[in-house]
């Protein structure tokens, strides 16, 4: 049983000492990956503090990611081994300044992991020069409310970019634009209910089952095979929504063949409660033939939610998102959640709007489609070099901005990620992203290359083998 003494919490309120004790012991291995914690109401007693310290606690717990909770069984501890950069500072302090944020992501020589954008890939002087335009043509615009969903024009420029692009016939009354996708998430279980049971893939990307259970619905985990998400699973899991990235899956990279797609389809369609979220993260992004069409242009039953972002496409910093929905969940939407305000200023909307309808976006897409392959196959080479005559695969190459790198070796992952970490290189590893670790594939790195420096790939790549 965790025990704790409030006798010197400081200014702290019980429930935030409480948060921060727990925390500290899951950062320090005391509390470890999956382990179960104590009941709200047994913990409470044990510590002789009020129920609801605990659940404010635990809440804010699970909204940060440290824990999980699963329906009538409780709460677990999130692995989070993969987020933890090992510093001599006090690992509990969760309050850094800009510099400190700075110099974290300045310790790797090379980062497998996270996005970023060199500012030498972002087209500023386009981007000036249509802000400045939008503010000398607009102002009057600029000044009046954006509707819920969005400014029409930047809607419009957004249809028609997914008609010419992605093959999906929609009308800009059908699209919402908001301030990332995890805002898009948390409308949509507004909008079909807290009452359903959402199910998303294993393995697969952790935040989104995170931000499920920050909003406390029923969340299932269905496993993949070799086609994608199984149908089988996923019937026996009573699911009514699915979450998946059909076109290529994170982290596997795996493209749901056409077959499957149907199939998915087909489950949607055998309830009137059940719907598809269409996640098309990094679809631009395919590097050997066309993009792979959507799952939404070929659902005739419109089951399908498309969600994407310009996250991928222009910066990680621009925070703008959009998604699809279908006519009657539209119909829902105005009727019930209009209130809301749009969560995107004008100026960036009608900036973007001006930025698709004149090509830029296109023309930018296509640049950095090259400028990733290049720096894609440079990675590959020197990888292959390093290889050798050693055991190694390499998978999925083709699909968008990463790939897999199965490895040889006796080391155990998370051994593999603290030698890389020492030697300045960020990776993670395929099986940090299931949740059912019997299932887990172990020696599998995932090869993010978004964010890397062209100019430290040769001697990234040496460094990254000899940590095996």
């Amino acid at each position: 049983m965790l025990t704790y003494s409030f006798d010197n919490r400081g200014k702290d309120t019980l429930y935030e000492y409480l948060y921060k004790q727990i925390k500290n012991d899951i950062y320090s291995n005391k509390l470890r990956p999956n382990e179960k914690l104590p009941s709200k109401r047994a913990l409470a007693k044990h510590l002789n503090i009020s129920t609801i310290t605990v659940e404010n606690a635990y809440s804010q717990l699970v909204a940060e990611g440290y824990i999980y909770s699963i329906p009538k069984s409780g709460y677990y501890v999130s692995d989070i081994s993969a987020n933890i950069l090992k510093s001599d500072n006090h690992i509990g302090d969760n309050l850094t300044d800009d510099k400190t944020e700075k110099n974290r992501s300045d310790n790797y020589f090379i980062d497998f992991v996270n996005n970023s954008t060199d500012p030498e890939n972002f087209p500023f002087t386009i981007w000036t020069k249509l802000m400045r335009e939008t503010m000398s043509e607009k102002r009057s615009d600029l000044m009046i409310k954006s509707p819920s969903i969005g400014v029409y024009q930047l809607r419009r420029a957004i249809a028609d970019y997914l008609y010419q692009f992605r093959g999906i016939e929609t009308k800009p009354e059908q699209i919402l634009v908001g301030a990332g996708t995890e805002y898009l998430y948390g409308l949509i279980i507004q909008l079909l209910g807290h009452n359903k049971k959402y199910a998303v893939e294993d393995p697969g990307y952790q935040k989104v089952s995170r931000i499920y259970g920050a909003n406390k619905v029923d969340c299932v985990h269905i496993p993949l095979d070799d086609n994608g998400i199984n149908v089988e699973a996923l019937e026996e899991s009573k699911a009514n929504v699915l979450h998946i990235t059909p076109s290529h899956h994170f982290p596997t990279g795996l493209v749901t063949p056409i077959s499957r797609r149907y199939e998915l389809l087909s489950w949607a369609s055998k309830s009137k409660d059940r719907y598809i979220i269409e996640d098309d993260y990094d679809s631009e992004f395919r590097l050997l033939g066309k993009p792979i069409p959507a799952l939404q242009s070929i659902d005739a039953a419109e089951k399908v939610i498309y969600i994407n972002t310009f996250s991928k496409s222009l910066t990680s910093t621009i925070r703008i998102s959009y998604m699809v929905l279908p006519k009657s969940l539209m119909e829902r939407y105005n009727k019930e959640l209009s209130f809301y305000s749009c969560t995107v200023s004008n100026f960036e909307q009608y900036t973007l709007a001006k930025f698709i309808e004149q090509g830029y976006l296109e023309k930018h897409i296509n640049r950095m489609r090259n400028h990733y392959r290049n720096i894609r196959d440079d990675i590959l080479e020197n990888i292959k070099k390093a290889l050798g005559k050693k055991k190694g695969k390499i998978m999925e190459e083709d699909a968008g901005l990463h790939f897999l790198l199965q490895i040889s070796t006796d080391l155990t992952d998370k051994e593999l990620i603290s030698r890389a970490a020492k030697n300045g290189i960020n990776i993670s590893c395929l099986s940090q992203y299931y949740y059912d670790q019997a299932n887990a594939i172990k020696n599998t790195l995932i090869i993010n290359y978004s964010g890397v420096n062209p100019d430290n790939i040769e001697e990234g790549i040496k460094r990254l083998f000899q940590c095996f």
